[in-house]
């Protein structure tokens, strides 16, 4: 095995050999090829450094096994859980060990004594969710509470917005099961001093460590009393108080935020407090986030379990970058705010503490206040709040932002004062930012436009950070209050803690790890905080010509991969739709972030050195849906299904294509030749003799069904079809290839809806046009580009007149929207006719149209295209005015996603996304409740996977006209609903 990045064969390390050992023995994934190793090349932060190589155990003896042949190899190692790291702890040239795809059981939770035992690769809210189910809670929350692990917020001591309430990481880790480098594997936690005497006596590896801890804290104890500064939020350096007497020498809670610089963590005995059944919401304007910060001491004496502080830049950013463009008008007046949460057992009580707070505010610069009553609200208030790193890393017509300095902490007495001083450092160095984060408990967030791209700009950030270390260590507070230190400011410790306490540290360190090969150079004899950069002076990544424009990214596709920072968003598993793949395989390769890693490393063309011909990034992209969820739930907007057809397109450029790439991404040619013979067509791909080998060839999934042909295109329905002049004007129907060869019932539908509103639909019967959606699946993206050409060219008249375009397929509407644009930024026909093209609902909703009522219940799937391109409020408000008593669903993907979950090699994925939510939702659905589905592809998922038949909009509206109130009573002939 070749491994040719120079930092590996530094480390001493037979790469080959470690990896054919490693096989050999476990079970679980060994990962020594260059895609993986670039899939963790980067974290959340600044650095980059290629790993040697990946391992993902089975279970906790794969892991064991894992360490002690690294061990055998004198192979670093570095354990990792999400990988959001924003100090640079969770890159370095070591073996990574991978806990967050198997090792994420919650083992047992005992509610009377109030605890849990974990895995470290448990994500945060999976253990939340389960002990809210008792009325308790995990408290510490960062705002990755959605994909951080257990594993890796005890290794960064992580505190969050209710630690307020119970704590940091470090107060709610009762005992760990741990794993040295050497092998010795114990339970650590508080230790009496007959128990440490008992244990010392035993000898051994164990007693030895005992005995080292118990000098090292004799020796360092009046220094650490003296130097370790007494606020809530000391983050940095390790926990050297608490082998203290008074601290009851607690082992457990020493190793807590020591960054997987001493042991593995196995396992992991955790605290749960009580969590207040009700709570309350109150937020309080200021004129600046100054004065706002002044009043955290007063606002604390309240009790409040939450008290988090933003300003008005973070706001003016959402508003450019239009985040949450709704929710930040919910904000009282004001510069600077607090978001003050209470706790209680009824709302009387929770409600009662926010009044009682704002009558002890009045007449003492009394901010504006607004407490909020409903739940809905107060979820998207602390959405914006944990938008922050997202809302201000790249913002329009602004320089990019950066951490570096982005968690310090100082007494929450003192944060005002902090805080005018630090914006007095960011003007003399030219820099900017927000701040925001934890105000409750003085801790500080903010990202900085530094220069990470030239030598004077990284001067310039280096001079920054010593002086805002001086800053805030001048007022008594810590270089990190949540991150950690990593490399971003290892080096900076002895400025906080003196040369004698870092020396400390070292011997910490060496007393569990000797050899040093613990994720090495970080905290401890550190990495300077201005090397491993991921940009640097000596960035020059490749910038090819592309078919899309990405005006967005100042036309640059490497500048568009740059847009991921790393937070990790994608690998969300409870909500939302992304990333479907990686929902189903929790394989980093398969979440955005993964995959625009590989990209990254393509561009850099270090590691990943074929350019559009490679195969690691084919294999990291060829599980991408296409489903645009990251575009719309990726906090920079990744869009990775643009990505991945401008990927394809070189990447096949004169080569062959896969089969369903011409079995299904030329469907729109296909389709037109199974039209004019339908009965043959569906003839030959339905017989049991022909079907199979058809499958074969076009490499589709034996276990699906070919969509038959309906008999009669909707375009030759229409032409039969009697022309209503409408007085409210003509709109075109778009005949798109789904619901014109296959459903056209949902565009006959939408045909007598139109009408039923006043309109003239009109259509384009002559002319075969097609959006050409299943050619951006497969990269055929000069075939994409003249089916839009087409378009335009035929319905210029249309356009220049104005003519709204009405289009039934989602996927094909967000072509119009935004593919179009993509390719044809500066075309002005373009830009009309996507100003001009609706989905049903929105031009209905837009119309002002009332609906009949149709009083039934209805399961509604939100096409992902329709989500995260179009929005599905319109389509909402029209059910909620038809009278649909329906529940959206919210679990992701329906699998299918096009042409996806037909090929044979992704049928399993398909299956195992769409069983994620979608599917047992519609068997549970009764009988008599609709199922409502306005994409062609899920539609098919659920026909072809359960016993139920999908509506679209178009046909539940026609329902009502016949059904409802306002229409005929008599049912429509040959109509299944259910």
């Amino acid at each position: 095995m070749k491994l040719d990045f120079k930092s590996v064969s530094a480390t001493g390390v037979d790469a080959a050999a470690l990896a054919a050992d490693l096989k050999k023995t476990i079970r679980g994934e060994v990962r020594f090829d260059t895609g993986s190793r670039a899939l963790y090349s980067y974290d959340g932060s600044n650095y980059r450094q290629v790993p040697i190589g990946v391992v993902v155990p089975h279970d906790v003896e794969d892991a064991i096994a894992a360490v002690q042949i690294c061990h055998d190899h004198a192979a670093p190692l570095l354990n990792r859980g999400g990988g959001t790291s924003l100090a640079g702890q969770c890159c370095n040239v070591a073996v990574v060990i991978d806990f967050s795809k198997r090792l994420n059981n919650i083992i047992a939770m005992d509610a009377e004594k109030k605890f849990a035992l974990v895995e470290p690769g448990v994500v945060c809210d999976d253990l939340r969710h389960a002990a809210e189910r008792h009325h308790l809670t995990w408290a510490p929350d960062p705002s990755t509470h959605q994909y951080c692990t257990m594993g890796g917020m005890i290794g960064n001591n992580s505190c969050g917005v209710h630690s307020i309430m119970g704590g940091k990481a470090e107060e709610n880790v009762i005992e760990l099961e741990i794993l040295t480098y050497d092998g010795e594997r114990m339970w650590i936690g508080q230790t009496r001093d007959d128990e440490l005497d008992k244990i010392i006596a035993s000898g051994g590896r164990r007693g030895q460590i005992y005995a080292d801890l118990r000098d090292l804290r004799d020796r360092y104890a009046d220094l650490i009393r003296d130097r370790f500064p007494h606020i809530p939020r000391r983050v940095s350096g390790y926990n050297l108080n608490r082998l203290l007497p008074e601290q009851n020498f607690d082992v457990a809670k020493a190793l807590v935020g020591t960054e997987s610089t001493c042991v593995t963590i196995l396992q992991a005995k955790v605290r749960l407090v009580e969590s207040p059944p009700v709570r309350s919401l109150l937020v309080l304007g200021y004129p600046s986030v100054y004065e706002a910060a002044d009043h955290v001491p007063e606002v604390m004496k309240h009790g409040p379990i939450g008290l988090e502080g933003l300003d008005d830049r973070l706001i003016g950013d959402m508003k450019k970058k239009h985040v949450h463009p709704q929710d930040i008008e919910l904000v009282p007046p004001g510069k600077g705010w607090l978001l003050v949460e209470f706790g209680g057992d009824s709302k009387e009580e929770s409600d009662g503490k926010a009044r009682a707070l704002i009558d002890s505010l009045k007449g003492k610069n009394a901010p504006t206040t607004k407490l909020f009553d409903r739940k809905e609200e107060e979820k998207k208030l602390w959405e914006v709040r944990e938008s922050g790193l997202g809302a201000t890393a790249r913002v329009p017509g602004a320089p990019d932002t950066w951490e570096g300095w982005e968690d310090s902490a100082v007494p929450p007495e003192k944060m005002g004062d902090y805080l005018r001083d630090l914006r007095k450092l960011f003007d003399k160095h030219d820099y900017d930012g927000s701040f925001y984060g934890h105000f409750g408990q003085g801790c500080l967030h903010t990202r900085i436009n530094f220069d990470l791209k030239t030598s004077g700009g990284i001067k310039n950030f280096r001079s920054f950070i010593e002086e805002a270390a001086d800053l805030v260590v001048s007022y008594g507070g810590s270089l990190s209050g949540e991150h950690g230190d990593g490399q971003s400011r290892a080096e900076l410790l002895p400025r906080m803690f003196g040369k004698e306490i870092v020396q400390a540290f070292g011997e910490f360190k060496g007393i569990w790890d000797p050899d040093g090969k613990m994720n090495p150079h970080k905290v401890v004899d550190p990495y300077r905080l201005d090397e491993n950069l991921r940009l640097g002076s000596a960035y020059h990544p490749w910038d090819p010509k592309t078919n899309f424009a990405y005006t967005e990214d100042d036309g640059s596709f490497n500048r568009a991969v740059l847009r991921c920072v790393g937070v990790g968003q994608c690998r969300k598993h409870d909500t939302g739709t992304m990333c479907p793949s990686y929902m189903a395989t929790r394989e980093e390769k398969h979440s955005t972030r993964g995959r625009a890693r590989v990209l990254f490393e393509m561009m850099e063309g270090e590691v990943v050195t074929d350019g559009w011909r490679s195969n690691e990034v084919k294999e990291a992209l060829d599980l991408c849906l296409a489903c645009k969820g990251c575009k719309a739930e990726c906090p920079m907007g990744v869009d990775m299904a643009t990505y991945k057809a401008e990927f394809l397109s070189h990447h096949y450029k004169w080569r062959m294509r896969p089969r369903p790439a011409y079995a299904m991404g030329l469907m729109q040619y296909w389709a037109r030749v199974g039209g004019r013979m339908p009965k043959l067509a569906n003839l030959v791909s339905h017989s049991s003799v022909l079907s199979p080998a058809l499958k074969r060839m076009g490499g589709v999934a034996a276990e699906r069904e070919i969509p038959a042909f309906a008999e009669q295109t909707f375009k030759e329905w229409f032409r039969n079809h009697p022309r209503r002049r409408g007085p409210r004007g003509r709109v075109i129907l778009w005949p798109d290839t789904w619901n014109n060869y296959f459903h056209p019932q949902v565009a006959q539908a939408a045909v007598e809806v139109l009408e039923a509103a006043d309109y003239e639909v009109v259509t384009i019967p002559d002319a075969s046009l097609c959006c050409g959606r299943p050619l951006y699946d497969y990269g055929m993206l000069s075939l994409a580009r003249r089916s839009l050409r087409q378009v335009l060219r035929a319905l210029q008249n249309e356009i220049h007149d104005g003519v709204p375009l009405v289009g039934l397929e989602p996927s094909c509407v967000s072509v119009f929207k935004d593919e179009m644009l993509a390719m044809f930024p500066r075309d002005e026909d373009a830009k009309r006719l996507s100003k001009q093209t609706f989905v049903l609902s929105e031009f209905l909703e837009n119309s002002g149209y009332i609906p009949p009522t149709l009083t039934r219940s209805a399961v509604v799937q939100g096409h992902c295209h329709h989500k995260a391109v179009l929005k599905m409020d319109a389509e909402q408000a029209v059910m909620s005015k038809v009278g649909l008593n329906y529940q959206l669903l919210d679990d992701g993907c329906c699998g299918m996603a096009g042409s996806f979950g037909f090929e044979q090699e992704k049928f399993d994925v398909s299956v195992a996304i769409g069983e994620r939510g979608l599917l047992p939702a519609v068997r549970q659905a009764g009988s008599d409740v609709l199922i409502v589905a306005d994409g062609f592809s899920c539609r098919e998922q659920i026909s072809q996977t359960t016993d139920r038949r999908a509506l679209h909009l178009a046909q539940v509206l026609q329902m009502a006209l016949h059904e409802g109130p306002n229409g005929p009573s008599e049912p429509i002939p040959e109509r299944n609903y259910i």
